[in-house]
């Protein structure tokens, strides 16, 4: 601006004139702005989620969370409060807000009450402030962008003096794992001695990360995900509140997509009521394009394709969901979701449930009578191996078809269990099989296997492994182990001197991943035989009775040089007059030897 220009000195030149001034932008003094107006001159008030809206505002908002607030109105009531306490849990759960609502009660005073209290109605003189973050006794510190040790010095250092008006100073740590290794020392002197007026309240969704020397030094309270039935219930509420209608099987949709997070639950359904008309209600068609969820029913009938061995229609049905905007990964987690539903299904009978439509508990019951519980045991593993292919994969999808086909294969191989007992029914003579009758894995039948064809015995596990065309594992464990102590995961043995030193780790592998149990493996002392010299032992004694016939004797001493191999026993096949079956070996005794070597 040049002198010349028009410049009046009584005026301030940084405030426009009144017909100017924008009073739809905050000073920067901290005014707040007026609300927008609305079309009949009246002042709009500003749209507030419904995550933030319906965040608790007490200790009795808190849904499924009763046992941490059980504890604390225990402790309260008693006087024995914590100087510190770790909260934990996943993402939305509500950490930081029953973090404040600790806060609230640590300080909780009013005109009747002068004493820390965990019934915050009617709210006291300290709370509004602590809600809206600005009470200067109780500091909340972001770990996550805050984790040097200089920072946490000059958070601790406030701590030597007493509240300004408050009953205790109050420091709120969030993401807490985030600290770093200096921060965490600095702080952990601080928690050894804390001062008589100094709470601290520690929130994080990483606690392995937190060190134990800290963990030992406060009250942790693990927050609950919430569960499908609990998430659809608070979801319906607040639909009832907020005069907008969703779907019940939108609702359970909502629900299971939030993974037991209520923020993340409210978020979608915020969502989902502005995309229905006014007045309409929300359908779960919509809320599945919006989540790019595929159709509950047509995924069951996808598993039920997949699981009956037809390869074709399983293609062809995901394609079609893909084409409908199905996410290949979510569909991935949905089968696998629906394996643990069919396993829970086929052992739970009658006392199986399931949230959602009465025509998904029909289909998944209706697959579950066509599968054995190893079977589908065998469809979870498949699924959890393809899904873990698909993160490396050059596109998901793919690596969905290949896993469909896996498991349409394997819906072709008979079912682990009976695959295990035919194999032990013709060791043992045709003993007969035991009957599926549901017990648990820990009991041990006549033949080798538990009553849901898990190996219980050295037999049941030699007789999967040959089920399994595992040869040489099999023929290691027959030649080199002794066998100790057997049942269902728990395995002692002894090895042969002359074992190889993989035999113990991979068939430690081999049962954990055919039964997904993790067996305990011991190596202890043992008088049992190996496979192979019990083998050759009765071989022997076989020998030597037949021996003693004299018209075998004679036989043999006719043919210089002849050995007798073996005895086996006759067969019904057999002629009634022939009581065994003599090999007998005319080589040399040269040849014999470079045959041994």
């Amino acid at each position: 601006m040049n002198e010349s220009d028009d410049f009046d000195e009584d005026e301030d030149p940084g405030l426009l004139p009144e017909h100017e001034q924008d009073d739809q932008t905050p000073s920067m003094f901290g005014d707040t702005a007026p609300p927008p107006e609305t079309g009949d001159g009246k002042k709009k008030d500003s749209y507030l989620v419904l995550a933030r809206k319906y965040r608790p505002q007490s200790f009795a908002d808190l849904i499924g969370q009763e046992t941490m607030v059980t504890t604390l109105a225990n402790a309260f009531r008693k006087g024995r409060i914590a100087h510190a306490f770790m909260l934990t849990g996943v993402r939305g759960i509500g950490k930081t807000t029953t973090a404040r609502l600790l806060a609230r009660a640590l300080n909780y005073e009013t005109d009747t009450v002068d004493g820390p209290s965990i019934e915050l109605d009617p709210p006291g003189r300290h709370c509004q402030a602590i809600i809206e973050s600005r009470h200067p006794d109780v500091l909340e510190l972001d770990a996550a962008s805050r984790t040097g040790v200089d920072d946490m010095r000059e958070l601790l250092d406030g701590a030597r003096y007493t509240p300004v008006s408050a009953r205790y100073k109050v420091f709120i740590i969030d993401e807490v794992h985030m600290l770093s290794k200096s921060a965490f020392n600095a702080l952990l002197k601080t928690l050894e001695e804390p001062p008589a007026h100094v709470k601290f309240i520690f929130a994080t969704t990483e606690i392995r990360k937190v060190p134990v020397t800290v963990l030992s030094r406060c009250q942790r309270f693990d927050l609950r995900r919430l569960d499908v039935d609990q998430l659809s219930a608070h979801l319906a509420n607040v639909c009832a509140n907020e005069d907008a209608r969703v779907s019940p099987e939108g609702l359970a949709l909502i629900a299971r997509a939030a993974e037991g997070s209520v923020r993340d639950a409210l978020s979608i359904l915020d969502q989902a009521i502005v995309g229905a008309e006014d007045g309409m209600e929300t359908p779960a068609e919509t809320i599945r394009d919006m989540l790019g969820l595929a159709d509950r029913s047509r995924l069951l009938t996808l598993f039920d394709m997949a699981a009956s061995g037809d390869h074709k229609q399983a293609l062809i049905e995901l394609d079609d969901q893909i084409q409908a905007g199905a996410d290949p990964m979510i569909v991935f987690k949905d089968l696998i979701d629906l394996s643990v539903e069919v396993s829970r299904a086929r052992v739970l009978g009658d006392d199986y449930k399931i949230t959602g439509p009465a025509e998904w508990s029909r289909m998944t019951r209706a697959i579950a009578e066509k599968v054995s519980p190893a079977q589908a045991t065998r469809y979870w593993q498949i699924l959890m191996k393809g899904f873990e292919a698909a993160g490396y994969a050059p596109e998901p999808s793919t690596a969905l078809q290949m896993t469909l086909i896996q498991m349409a294969a394997a819906a072709h191989v008979p079912p682990p269990e009976d695959a295990v007992k035919a194999i032990l029914e013709g060791r043992m003579g045709g003993a007969p099989a035991p009957q599926d009758s549901g017990d648990p894995p820990s009991k041990n039948d006549d033949a080798g296997v538990t009553s849901m064809g898990q190996p219980a015995t050295f037999e049941g596990i030699l007789a999967l492994l040959e089920a399994r065309k595992r040869a040489d594992l099999q023929y290691e464990s027959e030649r080199f182990l002794r066998p100790g102590d057997i049942r269902f995961g728990h395995m002692s043995f002894e090895l042969t001197p002359n074992a190889p030193p993989s035999l113990g780790p991979g068939l430690q592998k081999f049962l954990s991943d055919e039964t997904g149990v993790n067996w305990r493996f011991e190596v202890e002392p043992s008088n049992a035989e190996t496979v192979y010299e019990r083998r050759e032992r009765e071989r022997r004694e076989r020998i030597d009775a037949a021996m003693k016939d004299e018209h075998l004797a004679s036989i043999i001493q006719s043919f210089p040089g002849a050995e007798v191999l073996d005895v086996v026993p006759r067969s019904d096949e057999d002629e009634e007059d022939a009581e065994n079956i003599v090999h007998v070996d005319f080589s040399s005794d040269t040849e014999r030897r470079k045959e041994r070597r």
